[in-house]
């Protein structure tokens, strides 16, 4: 494809007025034999999915759901959760997924904005939710879709402009943004991916949360395609190996932070190498990790790019010849990009602009915020008779027409596949006793290791810790905005117009835990041989001096990246395999080392499995 400042790809795509359910009850009646699901040890056939989400669908409907209705979603992966997006949708309304494991604080504040009246949840996540209920009309999924007999037909209002689903992504102004994506939007962004992908059904693991819209593709797609999907029912990545080979898995789609977990696990590492298909997404892809999976993996990488705002993906490539960077590829299917200035006129090839959005997937808009919707949906009548989305993405076509992403234009930041307002955490901070200023930045001091740094200042009071900090964001925020390290400075440095200057931040010292946040005595130092192992694995993967034996993995500012990194270094150290859970278990340094110190030194992966079990049943 010929370079250009503006690129199209321009095939026919289903009509405007299909509804994914629509999609998906076709695709049933072509296959209601075929396995839809499969969820730990089940299998479940389309037809039963059919039913039970047609039963629960009538539900819905009885409770007057109508085009444009939010319902909330909220519970354990497994085909329920499958059976409740689908009813959803059946009904004629849109989803609003809420992950149980985010702050019962930003829950609410969720159901508060959408204004939603009902809630579909199951009896064991609402026992965990400390939700305000006065207003629901709370529903478990599990018993109402297998209530009654089956209706004759589901019939709805709902059209391809109708809403789908509202995904709820950071905001920077302190609070989360509604995303209102429509039938419409979906369906065509099916057919991109039935181009850019090929639809010849398999088998998918569906591995991302329902808060992430890449869940669309994993679980809606693929049922309107006839794939088998496997739910992956937890944050357990040992299991994703178990699960590729016990049912055959050909497809997986992941950020590449989960792709770089996995590759630290040998097993699942080799479990890779039996897939067809491997979709790379929701950050930037280090050409490093691609030579890496290459040792086992021979099928199709795609690199895949989009923000929520466009409908999940917007441009692909499949990655072959690897040069400097990883492209982000050529739009789908009923996409236009554009890169422009600031005036918003195109700029020449290989020239550095901000891209544009425009097509068939461009969301309706943010709700109930017309003042940011007019601000990132903008109107260019020269280059799109619909709104443009403003991506604040910086990009360049490349000599053969492709894009290549070059960071932000803003302050939002990516993070393991997420995309964070630096806003939200540090309004959430600036609200906490004892700060006055807080600035988020997104610091990488060793490579393929990032990590959120929070520098602030105090309003005087002493003593404010950085524990106590993350004690306060853990009730508002979810885990992965959460900084990893506190940085307390007596004034912010300021750019010559005034302003914070965030570069200058960058250019400070890596931040040290230790130093920071803990001064460790002599009780806190760890004094078995087992303890020193321990201690000594996660001061080389967090880059640290010191770790006292009662500090909590988390509060070092540990997340699930680093947790893989451990778990391999350990088991290489000790000679001997160690359960991953065991790291959610015991948290500290102390816990782990006296529960491995008193293990059975020749677990084998059965064992391991049924830890797990044993684990998620408890």
């Amino acid at each position: 494809m010929s370079a250009a400042t503006s690129l199209e790809m321009s095939l026919a795509v289903a009509g405007g007025n299909d509804t994914v359910a629509e999609l998906f009850s076709q695709q049933a009646a072509r296959t209601p034999n075929s396995v839809a699901v499969i969820a730990g040890e089940r299998q479940f056939t389309y037809k039963e999915i059919d039913s039970r989400s047609s039963i629960l669908a009538s539900n819905l409907q009885t409770l007057g759901v109508v085009p444009d209705s939010l319902v909330g979603v909220a519970m354990e992966r497994s085909e329920i959760l499958v059976v409740s997006l689908l009813a959803v949708l059946k009904a004629g309304a849109a989803y609003v997924p809420l992950d149980p494991g985010y702050p019962a604080e930003r829950l609410d504040w969720i159901i508060d904005d959408s204004a939603m009246r009902i809630l579909l949840t199951t009896g064991k996540t609402r026992d965990r939710l400390s939700l305000d209920r006065r207003r629901l009309n709370i529903i478990d999924a599990e018993t109402a879709s297998s209530a009654q007999r089956v209706p004759a037909q589901i019939v709805s209002s709902a059209v391809g402009s109708s809403l789908a689903y509202a995904i709820y992504t950071s905001g920077s102004t302190g609070k989360p943004k509604g995303v209102m994506v429509e039938n419409r939007n979906v369906v065509s962004f099916f057919a991109g991916m039935d181009q850019a992908i090929g639809c010849a059904p398999g088998v998918w693991l569906a591995v991302t949360s329902i808060s992430f819209d890449i869940s669309v593709l994993e679980l809606l797609w693929t049922l309107c395609r006839g794939f088998a999907v496997v739910v992956h029912a937890n944050e357990d990545t040992a299991t994703v190996a178990d699960e590729i080979e016990r049912s055959h898995v050909t497809h997986l789609q992941m950020t590449p932070s989960l792709a770089r977990m996995l590759t630290l696990d040998a097993r699942s590492f080799a479990a890779l190498g039996s897939l067809k298909q491997l979709l790379l997404g929701g950050e930037a892809v280090p050409v490093a990790l691609i030579r890496h999976v290459r040792q086992v993996f021979t099928g199709e990488i795609y690199n895949m790019y989009g923000p929520t705002e466009t409908t999940i993906w917007s441009t692909t490539c499949r990655i072959e010849e690897l040069s400097g960077t990883v492209p982000i590829g050529w739009p789908i299917a009923g996409t236009q990009v554009h890169i422009l200035d600031a005036q918003l006129s195109p700029i020449p090839q290989g020239e550095i602009g901000e891209l544009f959005i425009a097509g068939d997937g461009v969301a309706r808009g943010y709700w109930k915020r017309p003042d940011l919707t007019a601000e990132r949906f903008v109107r260019i009548p020269w280059l799109s008779p619909r709104p443009i989305y403003r991506t604040g993405d910086l990009a360049r076509f490349l000599p053969d027409g492709s894009l290549e992403f070059l960071g932000r234009a803003d302050f939002q930041i990516k993070l393991r596949g997420h995309r964070i307002e630096p806003g939200e955490i540090e309004t959430a901070l600036e609200q906490s006793p004892g700060i006055r200023q807080a600035v988020v930045v997104l610091r990488e001091d060793r490579p393929g290791d990032a990590r959120l740094i929070a520098y602030l200042v105090s309003a005087g009071q002493i003593g404010i810790a950085g524990v106590d900090l993350r004690d306060r964001l853990a009730s508002r925020l979810p885990d992965y905005m959460i900084p990893s390290n506190f940085v307390f400075l007596a004034s912010l440095p300021l750019t010559a117009n005034g302003k914070i200057d965030r570069k200058a931040l960058l250019q400070l010292p890596s931040p040290n835990r230790s130093a920071n946040e803990f001064e460790l005595s002599s009780s806190q130092l760890p004094s078995s041989e087992m303890e020193k192992i321990v201690a000594g694995v996660w001061q080389e993967a967090l880059g640290i001096s010191s770790v006292g034996i009662d500090a909590k993995f988390s509060e070092l500012g540990a997340h699930s990246l680093t947790v893989a990194e451990v778990h391999a270094k350990l088991e290489q150290v000790l000679g001997r395999e160690v359960a991953l859970v065991d790291f959610y278990q015991f948290t500290t340094v102390k816990a782990l080392a006296a529960h491995l110190a008193g293990t059975n030194s020749s677990l084998t992966y059965s064992d391991r499995a049924q830890r797990r079990r044993q684990v998620r049943q408890a």
